[in-house]
């Protein structure tokens, strides 16, 4: 055990014994879903990854704003096969959560669980592009220099983006779109604005309602706390001091919304625990641009799916869990809406000691034999990609 200094306040030594009792595996893998939450992506895997860029020139958002030049970093794994019209034919899209970037995916909870040999997104088979949205990672985003004149994207214009971000890649169909979280419900709109695009669609973590009710209440909270953030300066702060505040609301309330009360009691079975918990969330998100992170929060308010239900063609699974605060399940909603849909179905996965509540979304063990269930029924998918 790591002895804390003489002299040192309760806190520090609150923040030793946290340190000394790490290895507990609920607080690591809370601490994992958090670098995964704030866009980290600790990879430990044997993947060959290949990156690139695809420049948008004269992208025109749905607000009528235009960038001249909107880049999109993307990375993926795998190789492309083409067919006799040179157009790839074995790519699927993958789609990061709100905060994140496509390399997220590359996380030894997701990547083991579904990338390898014989797994349901095999990267021998397949061509798996990883996109950074637009605002996020190697994409062009606020931090880049524009701040608050940065363009208000929102959830349809990183759909437009990404689609016409493919075909420049030479890929006019996908075997799959899916995303977790904030990509789960780009899913559902890719469903809705491409539905000849794609072989299959599997959102995960998320519901096709307007966000609202508490998911847009807590997301508000954050919101408040960068435009109130005394150092925030309507967003033209001093990059070299970028404001801090916000932290200390935005990290904590994010896991306690994001994991269950099982996971958290184990990270904080006491209040020297709790308190030293409680420093290392904030801790982590030194170095996070408010004004992207700002962005990205605001960019929910245009997500409205339902009145484009019944474009939907492809066939559909949506993955929940019960103890997802985020997505309740005792809304119908999701149940309501995957009923009118001929070809999907909604599987809800079991929560409490079992699982991780909306974290659970970064844990691929728990959902990938559903998965590979569905895409194994969907038509001609086990010839694909040989």
């Amino acid at each position: 055990m790591k002895r804390a200094k003489v002299g040192a306040s309760p806190r520090k030594v609150a923040m030793a014994l946290f340190v000394s009792t790490c290895a507990s595996r609920w607080v690591a893998a809370l601490v994992v879903s958090l670098f995964l939450l704030i866009g980290a992506a600790p990879a430990d895997n044997k993947l060959e990854v290949q990156e690139g860029d695809v420049e948008l020139h004269d992208f025109v958002f749905q607000s009528g704003e235009r960038l001249p030049v909107l880049n999109l970093h993307y990375a993926a794994i795998g190789s492309p096969r083409r067919d006799a019209a040179g157009k790839v034919s074995n790519a699927m899209l993958l789609l990061h959560g709100t905060a994140g970037v496509g390399k997220s995916f590359l996380a030894p909870t997701l990547a083991e669980n579904l990338f390898g040999r014989g797994q349901p997104l095999d990267a021998e088979r397949y061509y798996i592009v990883l996109p950074d949205g637009i605002g996020a990672g190697g994409s062009t985003k606020p931090s880049d220099g524009l701040h608050a004149s940065f363009p208000h994207y929102g959830y349809i214009d990183q759909v437009e983006a990404q689609h016409a971000m493919l075909e420049r890649m030479g890929i006019d169909r996908v075997k799959l779109v899916s995303g977790i979280s904030q990509g789960g419900m780009q899913t559902w709109l890719w469903a809705e604005r491409f539905p000849d695009a794609m072989d299959a669609l599997v959102p995960i973590g998320c519901m096709p309602m307007q966000i609202s009710g508490r998911n847009l209440m807590w997301r508000q909270v954050i919101i408040r706390a960068i435009r109130n953030d005394p150092g925030w300066h309507e967003g033209e702060y001093d990059p070299a001091h970028p404001p801090t505040v916000w932290m200390q609301t935005a990290a904590p309330l994010i896991m306690v919304m994001a994991s269950n009360p099982e996971k958290l009691q184990a990270a904080g079975p006491d209040r020297a625990r709790t308190l030293a918990f409680y420093d290392q969330l904030v801790a982590q998100y030194n170095g996070r641009d408010p004004n992207d992170y700002l962005y990205d929060f605001e960019s929910s308010r245009d997500y409205d799916p339902v009145t484009g239900i019944d474009r939907i063609k492809a066939p559909m699974l949506a993955i929940n869990f019960s103890d997802d605060q985020f997505n309740p399940t005792q809304f119908a909603v999701t149940q309501q809406t995957v009923a009118r849909l001929p070809s999907a179905r909604l599987v809800v996965m079991p929560g409490g000691d079992a699982g991780y509540g909306h974290i659970a979304i970064f844990h691929a063990e728990i959902w990938t034999k559903e998965l590979g269930t569905f895409l194994d029924e969907v038509p001609g998918w086990k010839e694909a990609g040989k």
